[in-house]
């Protein structure tokens, strides 16, 4: 069997011991078209040789901007880096500016769209980037050159023996990819990974993952174009699993359908899907609205191993069979881990979604240690609620005095590409300083407490953490989204978007009359119902940093209106310049 040390070994790999019918998953035109390793291979060979014939060389970056996970993905992918040549993945959400700096940036010589919507901002730019020679879409456009006529090219075989030689020199400490990180501040960083990176984090998260090889089925819908499910489509490859590809806002259909074992998640996401089994359970009327309640709080004091006793788990065998399998089965029925990362995820989702069985693991990690560092396991007492579990091998995690977490280990970044400058402010003696606060407990659980960068002091000196603040608001069915704000101010305050789908049912209870998000943001029996959650959460905190004063905001916060990263985080800096007036009505500015 051959040594794993490219990415591109990863297929090979499962040819020679799996030889799957379905390697690579996608929907196209409502029917499954599934594309086995062998096919899979074959293409990316035909991609390389396509792309030796249009001049690609090693080290030439070619971009990949898709707006859904696709097997013509993958595809590109491996034909791109067996020629020693990088792929450089774009999210398709940034701003047109965004797209011509990363493509300027990057010098990308071809690229690679999806579909019409990203191809219109390709069009508004590309007399901006001199460097590139031709775009293809994978959709068939009428004013776009189709990625079929790179197949087409690729097929006369002829040239396979270059293919080969290029893919023979390519050894694992080469740069594969270059990730620009879609930052809450600033141009976009080019995270330069190698293949050693990404394969030792690949082969280092495998030992986690607790899922039956040559028989499991994944499904993918978080983008590929962030390092987390790029990884973890490496790893599924070596594991011999099906991939199914999914919208990210079709999730629940495209599970019944497929049936996955494993899938990837964010909080925010975990939050969305947990607020929408407890809207459907307050619907509900009698005695099945008293046992779906009853199973929800036994899951909220839910503890891993039978640490809570015999008694508790007689009643979580209970909530189990009459209300969480109705849970599980709306995402197939079969999953058995979910991998968590992106965001601190709230402890209550951990322990609920545990219960329930679905197999919430969180982990931790930066697109700059290709992403893991550490994550929780299931098996032989690995898994620690509101913990970010163990690190994975050959990872060293130092915490420093300030408490900043350290990393080192293979799966660390060459560095950020032409910017030396930077590289040297966050690598220090072969350390990554990662602007996360952490500790250590004495078992080797690592837990994150807050950002570095995000944590600020009030004019009177006291420092506050505000993810941990934020996620304790966001418990509250009445706030959908929060940012809590204050740094240098007297008092920390906040800016809250309502959940309000919410608000407006809860107005047709209390005959509260509202008529639009303007009007429901405006409405003093709102901010006084609100104002109660605030209270509540604030119960939690020391006086100091508690949220003294909120305002609402009337937009959904989004991705496309720039509240959100790709990865739905929030994007600080500018979300209190959208709100600059609410900010300075708080603080008297």
């Amino acid at each position: 069997m051959q040594n794993i040390t490219r990415l591109f070994d990863f297929p090979y790999y499962q040819l020679e011991k799996y030889n799957l019918e379905k390697s690579l998953v996608t929907k196209t035109d409502g029917k499954w078209v599934a594309t086995s390793t062998k096919e899979y291979l074959e293409k990316a060979n035909t991609i390389s040789r396509a792309l030796l014939r249009l001049g690609v060389k090693p080290n030439e970056k070619i971009a990949l901007i898709s707006s859904e996970n696709r097997t013509e993905w993958n595809i590109m992918d491996i034909g791109i880096l067996q020629l020693g040549a990088q792929n450089v993945p774009i999210y398709p959400t940034i701003s047109e500016d965004d797209y011509a700096y990363v493509l300027n940036h990057s010098e990308a010589t071809y690229c690679f769209v999806s579909c019409a919507d990203v191809y219109e901002k390709i069009k508004k730019i590309r007399h901006e980037v001199p460097n590139l020679k031709e775009v293809y879409s994978f959709n068939q456009l009428e004013d776009c050159k189709n990625w079929s006529e790179v197949l087409e090219l690729g097929k006369d075989t002829t040239n396979q023996n270059e293919v080969d030689a290029l893919k023979e020199a390519v050894k694992s400490t080469d740069l594969a990819t270059l990730i620009y990180t879609s930052g809450t501040t600033g141009k976009p960083k080019g995270v330069m990974l190698s293949h050693e990176n990404i394969v030792s984090n690949a082969l280092g998260s495998f030992k986690r993952i607790p899922i039956e090889l040559g028989k499991s089925r994944a499904l993918s819908f978080l983008p590929l174009c962030h390092v987390y499910e790029r990884m973890l489509i490496y790893l599924y490859q070596y594991c011999g699993s099906t991939i199914y590809y999914a919208p990210i806002d079709q999730i629940s259909e495209y599970a019944q359908e497929t049936k996955p074992h494993v899938m990837t998640a964010v909080p925010r996401l975990l939050e969305k899907v947990y607020d929408k089994i407890i809207a459907k359970g307050t619907s509900l009327t009698g005695i099945k609205k008293k046992l779906f309640f009853w199973s929800v709080d036994i899951g909220l004091h839910y503890e891993p191993y039978g640490k809570n006793g015999w008694w508790y788990e007689q009643k979580l065998a209970l909530a189990r069979k009459l209300i969480f399998s109705k849970w599980k089965a709306a995402l197939g029925g079969e999953l058995s881990v979910m991998a968590s990362g992106s965001a601190a995820l709230q402890p209550r989702l951990a322990r609920i979604f545990n219960a329930a069985e679905f197999g919430v693991m969180e982990g931790y990690g930066l697109t700059e240690t290709s992403p893991v560092v550490s994550v929780n396991d299931m098996r032989n007492g690995g898994f620690r609620i509101g913990t970010v579990g163990k690190p994975i091998d050959r990872t060293e995690v130092k915490i420093e005095s300030d408490g900043e977490i350290c990393i080192k280990g293979p799966q660390v970044m060459l560095g950020y590409f032409k910017d030396d400058a930077k590289t040297k402010e966050v690598i220090i003696n072969g350390y990554f300083h990662t602007g996360d606060i952490g500790e250590i407990d004495a078992d080797g659980f690592l837990k994150i407490t807050d950002r570095k960068k995000e944590m600020f002091k009030t004019s009177g000196g006291k420092y506050v953490a505000p993810q941990l603040l934020e996620n304790r608001f966001k418990q509250s069915r009445f706030i959908d989204q929060i940012m809590v704000i204050g740094e240098g101010e007297k008092m920390p305050a906040a800016f809250i978007q309502p959940d309000f789908e919410f608000i407006k049912n809860w107005a047709k209870i209390h005959n509260v009359t509202i008529t639009s998000n303007e009007d429901l943001v405006k409405n003093e029996k709102v901010i006084a119902r609100i104002q109660e959650e605030v209270d509540d959460a604030n119960t939690n905190f020391a006086k100091w940093e508690t949220v003294k004063q909120f305002r609402l905001t009337p937009d959904a916060w989004s991705v496309e209106n720039g509240h959100l990263t790709p990865t739905l985080k929030l994007r600080r800096k500018i979300v209190k310049e959208k709100y600059v007036e609410l900010y300075n009505d708080i603080y008297g500015h």
